[in-house]
């Protein structure tokens, strides 16, 4: 296999968000090619999906899947769970056919401006997870806390303890796309 690909989704739409930096840094370090995910799509709606089929970012969003050898998946904590933007990207993707996330490797991290890291953001989308049947990496846990200071200018970490974490992260991901 030559260099495996990794699909990286920020559940954040924002443009600088934490989040996006930290799927960026992810990428830097996983030493493959990488693909940004778009969420910019319609809200999951039936009378839609029965009009007019599944939306042409959804239907991108799930070859993208099915296509990588990886993904890494960063979440904002929105009221103590993941966002609203990428659990609506899922239940669009559920919607597609075939089942591109069965047997993906999947890393899940966050970044956060509370002191918890986005960890419940993480744990429910674990739970959102499992009905797809991913392979989901369970460490080393990636949750940046306080990420309004984590970030320097050119949106790179500088905390050594979440750089070396997601750098033992990135590894086992790429280690396990190569599988």
């Amino acid at each position: 296999m030559s260099k495996p690909t990794l699909l990286g989704i920020s559940g954040s739409l924002r443009k600088d968000s934490f989040n996006r930096k930290l799927i960026r840094e992810a990428a830097r370090l996983f030493d493959g090619d990488f693909i940004e995910a778009d969420l910019q799509m319609p809200l999951y709606d039936g009378d839609l999906e029965s009009a007019s089929g599944v939306p042409v970012p959804a239907q991108t969003l799930a070859e993208q899947i099915a296509n990588a050898d990886a993904v890494i998946i960063s979440t904002p904590e929105y009221n103590q769970a993941l966002s609203g933007v990428l659990k609506n990207a899922l239940d669009w993707v559920s919607r597609t056919d075939g089942a591109p996330w069965k047997n993906k490797p999947v890393a899940i991290i966050s970044a956060a401006a509370g002191r918890a890291g986005g960890a419940r953001a993480q744990y429910s989308l674990r739970l959102a997870m499992n009905p797809f049947r991913p392979r989901l990496l369970t460490g080393p846990e990636v949750g940046v806390a306080g990420a309004q200071a984590e970030f320097n200018d050119d949106g790179l970490l500088t905390n050594k303890h979440y750089i070396k974490a997601l750098t033992e992260l990135m590894a086992a991901l790429h280690a396990d796309a190569k599988r």
